[in-house]
């Protein structure tokens, strides 16, 4: 069995999972399934974060507003959002690290937004339509330089408590989600 089976079967003993990792890497997607799967809500942080349009919601109203998501018994939460990584690490009982390679990332978001251009995202915000943004493109291109070692730095700090899951391929996340019970 390998290590992303091993870390599926034993999943459905958590009932508050935080999904991290770079954009276009297949964070929503897992987290989707495995909602459906563990019949566990699902919180996007886009939804929660974005205003039509694209607009930012103030910091301290995020903060507050993902704090009541954490109030909850039981969540599957997936976005990065590092301003409350100090609030949610310590509230998950497993976090999943999907750790894909920058380029394949980097192509499903310019894929996403050529092909998905004219219908609404379930993980993204109303009035926030996929576009063309190369400073987000560059986001992901510069992630394991950037965010990673912020990231590792949180895991460290936060999240003693909660079982790292660190999942580096499609197979490993196909093999997770396939075991999780």
């Amino acid at each position: 069995m390998s290590l992303s089976q091993e870390a599926g079967r034993n999943i459905g003993q958590t009932r508050r999972v935080l999904i991290v990792g770079n954009s276009g890497g297949g964070k929503s997607t897992l987290a989707q399934a495995l909602g459906a799967k563990l019949s566990l809500p699902v919180v996007h942080l886009d939804v929660l974060f974005w205003k039509p349009g694209w607009v930012e919601s103030e910091r301290a109203a995020f903060r507050q507003t993902v704090a009541q998501a954490l109030r909850e018994p039981a969540w599957i939460m997936d976005g990065n959002f590092s301003g409350t990584w100090d609030m949610r690490m310590p509230a998950a009982d497993t976090i999943v690290w999907i750790n894909q390679p920058w380029p394949l990332s980097l192509w499903r978001a310019i894929h996403r937004m050529l092909t998905d251009s004219l219908g609404r995202r379930l993980d993204m915000a109303e009035g926030c339509a996929e576009k063309f943004d190369f400073k987000f493109y560059r986001c992901i291109w510069t992630w394991d330089a950037r965010v990673r070692p912020r990231l590792e730095a949180a895991l460290a700090e936060h999240a003693a408590a909660a079982r790292l899951v660190r999942l580096r391929s499609d197979r490993e996340i196909a093999e997770f989600l396939a075991s999780a019970a």
